[in-house]
This record gives C-alpha cells, structure tokens and sequence, in this order.
C-alpha cells in the first residue's frame, strides 16, 4: 500500500531515526571534515545539534505538525554548535516554518519545506560556499520539488531524493578544492544524507536505534586518512554564542562583525540571535554584541589545539595497547555495560545463537593489543573461543565465564598493570565469586530434577541447573533468587530482557529490597532475548 501522507506521530518518529543514525554515524562524519577547516567534529556538532532539536521535541504531548516544526526550530537553533551545526539548525528552521498548519504532509508539502530549509540556510551564510552541506542541501531541494508533482508515493519520492543527495554529495570534491585534495567528500553534505536516510529508515518500518553502528569508509578515497595541514586554519578560534536582544537585527549584527574573521553565521529566532564565527580575538567579537544584549551559551574552541588532538589521536589508535578485550553478549543494554568495562569487541551470540572460531579470530584481527582477553560467557561457545586461542598468532587468553555474571566479575578484577599470567588467574579465580541465576521459559514438556515441566512453563536456573518451574515470572524469580542469597551475600544484580519493561524489573527490585535489607540490589537493562531476567549474586 502506498504512503501518501505523512502526519504528526510518523514525523516525529522519522526525525528521531534520523538523529539516531546520525549519532550513530557520526564518527566518519568527523574523518572526513577537511573544510572549512580540518578541526574533526562536524559530525559531533550536527548529532549535538539534532539532539538538541530531538530534546525539545520529545517534550510536547501532542502530534500536531506545527507544534512539532515549532519545537524542531527552537531546539536546533538553541542546541547548534558549529559551523555545520549551525547550517543544520537553519534546514530544520526552514523546513518547519513551510510545514506550519499542515495536518498531514504530503510530497509536494515535503519539497517545499525542503526547499525552504535550503533558502534559509543559504540565507544565513554571508559567503554560501559550494561543495559544502548547502549544495547538497540545494540539489536535492531542487530534485524534490522537481518530481514532487507526479511521485505522490512518499516511499519512493524520498528514496529518489536521497539517490539525488547522494549524487549531489559525491561531486563535492569536484567543487571544492580542499576536499578533493584530501580525498574525501564534504562532511557536512554526508551527514545530512544520514539524516536523510534515518528519515526514510522509519518511513518504512525500520527504525534505528542508537549504537546501531554501521561505519564505512567507502566517501574516503583508498581508505586513507584525509590529508590536512595546520596551515589551512586561518582563523584559530571557532567562538560561538547566543545574544538575547531586541536592539539589533540578524542582519545588522552579522555587517557588525563581518571583518573580525570568516565562516560567519549569524541567524535568529524571535529575540535570539545565534552567532558563529572563526576569529583570531573572540574578545572583540563578544565586546561587540554585549553592547546590544545578554550573551548565553558562550563557547570558544582553539582549532588549531583540536586539530593537533585529531592527529594525536589517530597516532595513538595506530600504537599497540597492552590490553584487549572481546566479550560474548545478546542484548544492547549487556553490551553497552560490557563496552563501558573496557571491552574493545562484542561479538553477538549466547545460547542458541554460539559465534564460530572465525568470529573470535575476525574480532582478534580487529583490536591493536599484545594480548587479548576472551569472555566467551557460555559453557557452549568456550571450544570455539580456545580454538581461536590456538589458530591466533597473537596472545590469547581465554578466561572460562560460563555466564553474563561471570563475565563481569571477572572484569572487575582486571589489573591493567599487572602481567597477562596475574591476570588470567586472578580473573579466573573471580568467577568463583559470582552465583548466576537464569529465568526463561520451557520449549517442551520434560522432567528435570523431579521437577515436572510443562511446555510454556517460567523456569527459574540456578547456577546451571532447574530449580523452580510455574506460570508466574515474578514468583519464580524471587524463589530463585531466594535459593541463591546466603550470610555472605553483599549485591544482587537484576539484567532484564527485551520481553520486561522497567516498571515490572523495578517492582522486583522493591520486593528485594524489603526482604533483604542489608544487601545491596541493583537493576539493570540487559535487552537480552530468552531470558526474561539474569541474576548475578555476589
């Protein structure tokens, strides 16, 4: 069936994915930034000035567009940080000033706020440069509006916009000088395309989350690092801020301050005027506009000290650490905890789902250490992960964590200054630490431990085996977590699954808490399929 409208709860959700592949993406968007000057954020910037946006708009209750458009225009323009970000701020002003009083938008409502966002951005530039966000901004405006006319098919009018973006953005080193000497495309016109394809991402049912990472090289010519140079930074401070003031136009500030540096940006929204500018003395560019009002959100950035930290960094990710580690996990809330460990690697797997020995050594080839460390955290993936151990050329240890819980406590007594032989002791001797508790669901009718099973059944395991079966989730889990609690434990640990939301885990947590008051409980999303909870008792 054909999408021929789009109304107030599918826009909301379409620029949520278009943020989140954004952030997701971001991190190429700052390879590739060249121009104008090779400071390594625009893709920070841009996903700082959509959160801003996405945050403001999350706060209103209602569908209705204009409401949103009005809260997308405020959000970005206070949020925008950067020369793209800023650009950004003015697409999405324009964009939602064409789309006021619409109840639904169709794709002759969308070319034209498309165009209107592209108008007012090039507007807001004193000097539009082209090969840069704006053009491809421009072009696909263009093209949109161009086919807006006979394609009423949503669906396949943006896939055409984007397919015209994309062209549009890989000419930009045809354009731009600094761009095709480093090899790259502009950075600013990728990350709009990555908003573009979030928005499209949800049109048809499939939405982006966050950390749903997916990162190629492929706008960087041989893979290689795009070529810049300290010398192309003329102006050394990026100097932003916001000036409450109804003494002084957009207009007139930006004739005001013009000849104290370049990259200048100044737009504004009711009596907010928001100004970015590359300058050598941000003092008399603040001296200026205090004259006319208050000044908010001041920030000043040294390009050149960010340039070199750009470069710092990229030397560093070619040096060899000491340490690496790769973990075995399901569930986005497991991994997100694992990464903020320190582990370099997540390889997706558990029980019914167990990674090859090809998927430990493409994780091993993948991290710069002098050893790595596996957490397989299954009993039936440990063959695979010593398998891998005994194929790699490099140092491999492979700690035995049978479990989630395991995996953790063994990290917990990481040294990183202590020796690889320390190490793998110490933490192998952590997981005697640790008791896991596992509650999931019978796939057939069985025996086990003289507990009668039914298929459908809540089953409650207890450091690997069925101790508890009934209907009920919540009763099982805390007759399990019973069985495993004794004098010495200090934590309990709750990992929910995908299939349990917050309220349900949180009122387990309460329970614990009255009953065990001397014991520390803490809740966690894990995002896990198959089991409802994973306990860990320390």
């Amino acid at each position: 069936m054909k999408v021929q409208h789009i109304d107030g709860k599918l826009l909301k959700n379409m620029l949520i994915c278009g943020y989140n592949n954004l952030e997701n993406n971001k991190k190429l968007i700052d390879k590739l930034n060249v121009f104008p000057v090779p400071d390594g954020d625009t893709g920070t910037n841009m996903s700082l000035t959509m959160s801003s946006a996405i945050s403001e708009v999350s706060k209103i209750s209602t569908d209705k567009i204009t409401d949103i458009g009005k809260a997308l225009s405020k959000g970005s323009l206070m949020g925008a940080r950067g020369n793209s970000g800023v650009i950004l701020s003015q697409l999405l002003r324009g964009f939602s000033k064409s789309i006021e009083g619409k109840d639904a938008l169709s794709t002759q409502d969308i070319a034209n706020a498309l165009k209107e966002g592209s108008d007012t951005a090039y507007r807001a530039v004193i000097k539009p440069i082209e090969g840069t966000i704006l053009t491809v901004a421009r072009e696909s405006a263009e093209y949109a509006v161009k086919i807006s006319n006979k394609e009423k098919d949503i669906e396949k009018f943006l896939s055409m916009v984007i397919k015209e973006a994309n062209n549009s953005l890989n000419k930009t080193p045809q354009l731009l000088k600094a761009l095709k000497e480093a090899g790259v495309v502009d950075s600013g016109g990728k990350g709009l395309l990555v908003i573009y394809e979030g928005f499209y991402k949800a049109l048809i049912g499939e939405n982006i989350d966050l950390l749903d990472i997916n990162v190629d090289d492929t706008y960087i010519e041989h893979g290689e690092e795009p070529k810049i140079d300290l010398a192309d930074i003329k102006y050394g401070y990026c100097t932003e801020f916001i000036l409450q003031s109804d003494k002084v136009s957009p207009g007139e500030m930006r004739d005001k301050i013009e000849k104290y540096g370049d990259s200048l940006v100044v737009v504004g929204d009711d009596s907010l005027i928001k100004i970015h500018i590359h300058t050598n003395d941000p003092g008399i560019v603040l001296q200026e506009a205090i004259k006319y009002g208050q000044l908010s959100k001041i920030k000043i950035d040294n390009m050149r000290i960010q340039h070199e930290n750009v470069l710092v960094e990229s030397y560093k990710q070619e040096e060899m650490k000491e340490y690496g580690f790769i973990s075995v996990a399901m569930g986005s809330g497991l991994s997100s905890i694992f990464k903020d460990f320190g582990v370099d690697h997540i390889i997706e797997g558990g029980q019914t789902m167990n990674p090859s020995t090809q998927d430990f050594l493409e994780g091993i080839e993948k991290i710069n250490a002098k050893n790595i460390i596996i957490l397989p955290n299954n009993s039936n993936i440990l063959m695979a992960a010593n398998q891998a151990k005994e194929v790699s050329d490099k140092n491999v240890i492979v700690i035995p964590s049978k479990t989630i819980p395991q995996g953790f406590s063994s990290l917990l007594a990481f040294n990183a200054d202590a020796e690889p032989v320390e190490n793998e002791k110490a933490m192998t001797h952590a997981l005697k630490n640790v008791k896991t508790g596992q509650v999931t669901f019978a796939v057939r009718n069985t025996t086990v431990n003289n507990v009668d099973i039914k298929e459908g059944d809540i089953l409650g395991i207890g450091e690997g085996s069925i101790t508890n079966s009934g209907s009920d989730i919540k009763t099982i889990t805390l007759d399990l977590i019973d069985k495993l609690v004794d004098e010495d434990s200090e934590i309990i640990t709750l990992f929910y699954g995908e299939e349990i939301d917050e309220e349900a885990a949180n009122e387990i947590k309460n329970i614990l808490e009255e009953k065990y008051d001397y014991i520390d409980i803490e809740v966690y999303h894990g995002g896990q399929p198959l089991y409802y909870y994973i306990i860990s008792v320390e």
